[in-house]
């Protein structure tokens, strides 16, 4: 039997959460991941600012179909009256049923400003936004997204997860990177284990390096971490929440899908994108950027592959499928492994000064309120 994960007032059926992903954790992927198993499957970060100004694009982001129960909302900011008015307006639209924080983006855009995973080391900062969050959330739980830090020498997710549950938040997720590694090397799994030896007051969730049910078993058994966040895994490879719900209820079989069954998960795909932008050319544009993840491994060859990144029309898809040898078994280990963005470690980009002091100014908490963000997406 697969075990509940509790977050405040939430159950959630299984102990499995979809990270947001800009560009990727729209209406239609989301709907496609549920489909595959249980769990909690998270939107788009979508800024703060955006919701107060009332931009369009953002709220439409914020859009569920009637399925996704319970729905989980991203949101991002650095100014704590922001992240409140944000999260006041949600609930009196009933556009979420739990908000989680986003402290662990390491996109510059997005640090360059002190927000994402450079905001903990303001801990001040962070924990007056993680209780304004809280208070103006209400009943909605309030979680907390962290990595380990800006880099190496500046730690900062042991201190900010106990400000962040002495503010309220109900669970902690932790992507196990710092900030300058964004996706490089391997996760370090010790940090969720040490995270959870410190922090035993609510759910610590672990993020990072699972790209199989065997790796979200292994992160389980590892850490003790109360569930695990699937970000880069599911890209082209939805079907790992059935593969992961499946190993936590003890079950043996593995889901290792053939090329026909891909096309059809492919196919569901498109027709989710089409009826969510209302526009078929939109939507196989979109659709381009996960062909690559849904074919990796699979032997159809470069022609086909090249087919794939120029789809135009849900006809073109469906002729590059008919030109396949569906009956392609699963690859095994060459579909398998890390996928998206990978790159090395690199110098995080911060205000000038940022690192100088952990104290938040008045100068600083002006110029922070200037940088907030308008556009959604990280």
């Amino acid at each position: 039997m697969v075990p509940e994960l509790r977050i405040g007032p939430l159950v959630a059926p299984a102990p499995v959460m979809l990270a947001p992903m800009a560009g990727v954790t729209n209406l239609p992927f989301r709907l496609l991941c549920r489909s595959f198993g249980p769990g909690l499957f998270v939107s788009e970060m979508v800024t703060s600012r955006a919701l107060v100004e009332g931009r369009e694009a953002s709220w439409r982001m914020l859009q569920h179909d009637p399925l996704e129960v319970p729905r989980s909302v991203q949101l991002y900011g650095v100014d704590p009256a922001t992240v409140a008015a944000a999260i006041s307006l949600i609930r009196q639209r009933d556009a979420a049923d739990h908000i989680d924080l986003n402290f662990g983006c390491p996109v510059p855009k997005v640090t360059r400003r002190g927000g994402g995973a450079a905001l903990p080391w303001k801990l001040g900062l962070f924990r007056l936004i993680v209780a304004r969050a809280v208070e103006a959330a209400g009943p909605l739980p309030v979680t907390v997204k962290l990595r380990l830090g800006i880099d190496a020498e500046h730690l900062t997710y042991l201190d900010a997860a106990e400000a962040a549950v002495e503010a309220g938040a109900a669970a902690i997720t932790l992507h196990a990177r710092t900030a300058a590694e964004h996706y490089s090397g391997q996760a370090h799994w010790d940090a969720i284990r040490e995270l959870k030896r410190v922090v035993s007051a609510v759910p610590i969730l672990g993020n990072g390096d699972i790209f199989e049910a065997d790796d979200a078993l292994s992160l389980f058994a590892a850490t003790g971490c109360d569930g695990v966040v699937i970000g880069r895994g599911c890209q082209g490879r939805p079907w790992i929440f059935a593969d992961i719900n499946s190993a936590l209820a003890g079950q043996h079989t593995r889901v290792r899908p053939n090329l026909g069954q891909v096309a059809g998960i492919v196919q569901r795909h498109a027709d989710l994108l089409v009826d969510y932008l209302g526009d078929e050319a939109r939507a196989m544009r979109e659709l381009r950027g996960h062909m690559s993840w849904y074919l990796k491994g699979y032997p159809v060859g470069g022609p086909a592959r090249s087919k794939a990144h120029a789809i135009a029309t849900l006809a073109d898809l469906r002729a590059l499928f008919d030109s396949l040898d569906l009956d392609a078994p699963y690859p095994g280990a060459a579909a398998e492994g890390p996928r998206g963005r990978r790159g090395g470690v690199k110098t995080p980009a911060l205000p000038e000064g940022w690192l100088d002091s952990r104290d938040l100014t008045e100068e600083w908490t002006a110029r922070l309120r200037r940088a907030e963000l308008s556009v959604s997406g990280g």
